[in-house]
């Protein structure tokens, strides 16, 4: 029930004026090793391109607050892209014949055919957990086409410390599951309206999407003594972790970085693992240093 004085609160409450956010979404046709994949993606911005990965099992909503953040867009263009099968993007024609699998190979080739198609040059790019893991495989085979790579929750291996058999089968509702899967990864001073953002964007996936990622993050991507190729001095290698994410914890990405010369790692204090939906603006704190540098670089 109401009280007269929280009543009287609503009756004389300002409403705030409605607003309409920078952020465009398209859709991109495109061909991935002979199929075709229309992608969805988000961009706001003028400047550097720099090009977003989600995180497995979500979508580049993950992105929305970089996305509207003027500090960033008046110097970069955010773009951030839905791999297929997540958000916006639908699976490929036939999707419902074969099981969805992220490979290695796979997914950098999704991620050059996106930008290539954009026509994007020099893109810096940043990724998360996945798009952590795959930062390191790009800049190993590619640190001659973008200007610097940013990897967030990012190492060459972690042991896998969940059973993905749970995440897609009849009897267990798969959006719920998802979400209580990674419950735990989000830091405990994240603002509850993040961490339950967060968690909604892994209640939406599609059947079986989390668990085809993870076949990438835990089968197929182990890059522990393969990242002789990485060129920083082409190319600056960022990495930035949270200091309670133990999924990809800071040791992991230390470890990693100590076999990268030059690779400047960061333990980021208060977030985990999913820093720009979790808690913005603590990551934000990390992340405009970074972005600085960039942007200098790319003036000189």
């Amino acid at each position: 029930m109401t009280t007269p004085t929280q009543h009287a609160k609503q009756a004389t409450s300002v409403p705030k004026p409605a607003h309409i956010e920078p952020i465009v979404g398209r859709y991109l046709h495109m061909d991935v090793d002979g199929q075709p994949q229309r992608i969805y993606f988000e961009e706001a911005g003028q400047g550097i391109p720099l090009v977003c990965l989600h995180t497995a099992g979500a979508d580049g909503r993950q992105y929305r607050h970089m996305l509207c953040d003027e500090t960033v867009t008046s110097r970069f263009r955010v773009i951030a892209f839905d791999l297929p099968w997540h958000g916006k993007s639908y699976p490929p024609l036939g999707w419902e014949q074969n099981e969805y699998q992220l490979t290695t190979d796979r997914y950098v080739a999704i991620i050059m055919a996106f930008c290539q198609a954009l026509d994007l040059q020099a893109p810096a790019l940043i990724g998360c957990s996945i798009g952590g893991r795959i930062v390191l495989e790009l800049a190993n085979r590619y640190s001659d086409y973008f200007s610097a790579l940013i990897g967030v929750e990012a190492a060459d291996h972690q042991q896998p410390w969940y059973d993905t058999s749970w995440l897609n089968r009849p009897d267990v509702h798969g959006g719920e599951v998802c979400a209580a899967l990674v419950s735990g990864l989000v830091a405990p001073q994240s603002p509850a309206e993040y961490r339950h953002e967060t968690l909604w964007q892994y209640m939406q996936g599609g059947p079986g999407v989390f668990r085809g990622d993870l076949h990438f993050y835990r089968v197929d991507s182990d890059l522990r003594g393969r990242l002789g190729g990485i060129r920083t001095d082409l190319c600056p290698l960022y990495l930035l972790t949270g200091e309670y994410d133990f999924s990809c914890s800071p040791e992991d990405t230390e470890r990693t970085a100590a076999g990268i010369p030059g690779a400047q790692v960061t333990v980021m204090r208060e977030v985990g693992h999913f820093p720009m939906s979790e808690n913005p603006a603590q990551f934000r704190r990390y992340l405009l240093p970074v972005l600085d540098r960039i942007h200098t670089d790319a003036k000189a």
